[in-house]
């Protein structure tokens, strides 16, 4: 039987703050509904998986362009108003490179509040974190 590899990972405080300090970039950018600076914080193709409105489970990949274009659609542009993200954030990392995150997130638009669960899947290149990986329920319509 072979032996796998120790792939037991703990973070360090630096690790967490360097992923903590990347959220709090792009929920700025989210906030101010920037969708380019959005897309410069990922990794293309980004993976999606979701499901759709007939509880089918869906994935996709998308390129830049089509995560601006559905994003845009998705959270308006800029000037749209005042938007605002209140997140607890549960991070998994799987090496110093790798981290699943899960967040709790209330997002609040147009003074509707909006309860969200997801995960993101990040890496690590050169220093900087990106999110290769969206995973939330409820997108799946589209994922065409």
């Amino acid at each position: 039987m072979p032996i796998l590899p120790d792939t037991g990972f703990t973070p360090s405080a630096e690790d967490r703050a360097g992923l903590d300090a990347w959220f709090a970039e792009y929920d700025a950018a989210s906030a101010r509904r920037d969708i380019e600076r959005m897309a410069d914080m990922a990794v293309f193709p980004l993976n999606l998986v979701s499901d759709d409105s007939a509880g089918h489970g869906r994935t996709a990949q998308w390129d830049r362009a089509r995560f601006v274009e559905t994003m845009s659609q998705v959270m308006g542009g800029e000037g749209d108003g005042e938007m605002s993200f209140e997140s607890t954030r549960v991070p998994v990392f799987l090496s110093p490179s790798m981290a699943v995150v899960f967040t709790d997130s209330t997002m609040t638009a147009g003074g509707e509040k909006h309860q969200l669960r997801y995960a993101d899947i990040l890496v690590r290149r050169e220093g900087t974190w990106a999110f290769q990986t969206m995973i939330q329920s409820g997108w799946g319509d589209n994922l065409a």
